[in-house]
């Protein structure tokens, strides 16, 4: 009851913070052109609209959007995100969280991990791969005084004044949506293919953005052998992927191979064990083809599915 009074409440937020950011947009369409189908989450699709919705505000009004926000700052906050408005030098213009933190240049912050974040940020709302700026870190909870795992979404705003901001919002405990995995691994393979030997040492690298919690772009060769393990590090990557096996049994590499034969990327579901229950859980391979080099190599990864209650 108490979970249920909680979403009844963020859905009830989001409605009218959402009914709030509509008037202030002026824009009777202005989910015309943003595309969330690919979202199985309504929580990650509720995010997406409130930061679009305030980047409709800062496109209508440029810098005096910015007022708005300060002047009704518990608008912009709900009971799972907050919104916060960036200058691309890094500068924090206004946050709802964390009002302690505007006007700090907060370019070089890294999170416990070691992740720059702001770099990433900046990094993904310039990749037409990512259109809604994903990136995953670990921050903090406002109030609170331990970090938790978040995914945040921004947009790039470019206002009449000729000013240009990046307007984001993150969930905490986010979902591990398909498509989170979808932009890590198209975009390596757009970069093995493009840069070569050179793309995998970044792609390896536990800070970039191809690494975040549970998640890790990996490389094997058409013979099975990694390049970039799932797993471990490169001295421990002689096992041959394609002949791993769930815990039914099954070949989940082997099948996404069989499909690439065919398509030019491949989903594959598996079970596997979980620490937080006694069952199996469903997990998702992603799996695509690449060129290192002239060689045929294959990059994946593998995030969690929805499970049923």
């Amino acid at each position: 009851m108490k979970f249920q009074n909680r979403r009844n409440c963020r859905q009830l937020c989001f409605f009218l913070f959402s009914t709030f950011l509509f008037s202030a947009s002026g824009c009777q369409s202005r989910y015309r052109d943003l595309d969330i189908g690919m979202y199985q989450y309504r929580d990650t699709r509720d995010l997406v609209r409130f930061v679009y919705d305030a980047s409709l505000v800062l496109q209508n009004e440029g810098v005096q959007g910015i007022d708005r926000f300060r002047n009704n700052r518990s608008k912009y906050t709900t009971p799972d995100y907050y919104l916060y408005v960036y200058s691309l030098d890094g500068t924090n213009l206004f946050h709802a969280g964390m009002p302690e933190l505007e006007g700090r240049n907060l370019l070089g912050v890294t999170d416990k991990n070691g992740k720059q974040i702001t770099e990433l940020i900046l990094r993904a709302i310039g990749n037409p791969n990512n259109p809604h700026g994903w990136v995953h870190y670990t921050w903090w909870e406002p109030g609170k005084f331990y970090p938790v795992p978040k995914s945040s979404c921004h947009f790039m705003v470019n206002t009449n004044e000729g000013k240009v901001f990046f307007v984001g919002g993150g969930i905490d405990y986010p979902h591990e949506e398909k498509e989170f995995i979808r932009i890590i691994v198209d975009d390596a393979v757009e970069r093995i293919n493009s840069e070569g030997a050179s793309a995998i040492d970044e792609i390896a690298d536990p800070f970039s953005e191809y690494n975040y919690r549970d998640v890790r772009v990996f490389v094997f060769r058409s013979d099975g052998t990694a390049l970039i393990s799932p797993v471990v590090n490169k001295q421990f990557q002689k096992r041959n992927i394609v002949d791993c096996v769930d815990e039914a049994g099954h070949r989940p590499f082997e099948k996404a191979l069989e499909r690439l034969n065919e398509k030019e990327a491949a989903w594959e579901v598996f079970l596997a064990k979980s620490r937080y229950q006694r069952g199996l859980i469903k997990k998702s391979l992603y799996l695509r083809k690449a060129y290192l080099d002239g060689n045929l190599v294959y990059v994946g990864a593998v995030t969690d599915l929805p499970q049923p209650p």
